[in-house]
């Protein structure tokens, strides 16, 4: 394990295959959206969308214990996810360091579902073409250029808060959803897995 500069506690992706492999495992939630999980997710984790988890954490906190570790691409969510649960009584919980990038990077293994482009990819196709457009335009259409600038001060605050407003209202997206998740069959396999 490896310390982060906040409070969160870590997994580096080689302990937690480690712990896996030896049947010690902890309880993997993925907290990305049902999209992102069909894409690709670490065998046996259970997918809870970050905004089912913060909506639902007094429910799912009675079903876990500090034996959990929150996995979402990079690492961003999954420490959001820890601070929700923290709130109702769950402090410790882990994070895979690095997310989901730095899992499938070590080569660790991936059950994999059909591909789509990952939120990170679809902000930065949206965010580009936004910006190329206008400043084309802004050539012919004097103030369009302001359009651009938005879009890079929008960018700005999403790296220095660690957020994504873009990336979030992407997520609502029919493509990025897949199936929806229903918090009693999610209760019912997190207790089945106790």
């Amino acid at each position: 394990m490896t310390a982060d500069a906040s409070r969160t506690s870590v997994f580096t992706p080689a302990a937690l295959q480690h712990l896996i492999t030896t049947g010690d495992g902890p309880r993997l939630l993925d907290v990305r959206t049902p999209g992102e999980f069909q894409t690709g997710h670490i065998p046996g984790a259970c997918n809870v969308p970050l905004d089912t988890l913060r909506e639902h954490r007094m429910e799912l906190g009675k079903h876990l214990d500090e034996n959990v570790v929150l996995v979402c691409r990079s690492g961003a969510r999954a420490t959001q996810a820890e601070k929700a649960l923290a709130e109702v009584g769950l402090p410790g919980l882990r994070v895979l360091d690095g997310g989901m990038a730095a899992w499938e990077s070590s080569g660790a293994p991936v059950d994999r579902g059909p591909q789509r482009w990952e939120l990170e990819r679809q902000v930065r196709l949206i965010a580009g073409s936004v910006v190329l457009v206008s400043g084309v335009v802004g050539f012919f259409v004097p103030g369009v250029h302001l359009i651009g600038t938005a879009i890079g001060a929008g960018l700005t605050f999403a790296a220095l808060s660690n957020t994504c407003a873009m990336g979030m209202m992407l997520s609502k997206l029919p493509y990025n959803r897949g199936p929806r998740t229903d918090i009693r069959t999610l209760v019912a396999s997190l207790q089945d897995r106790a």
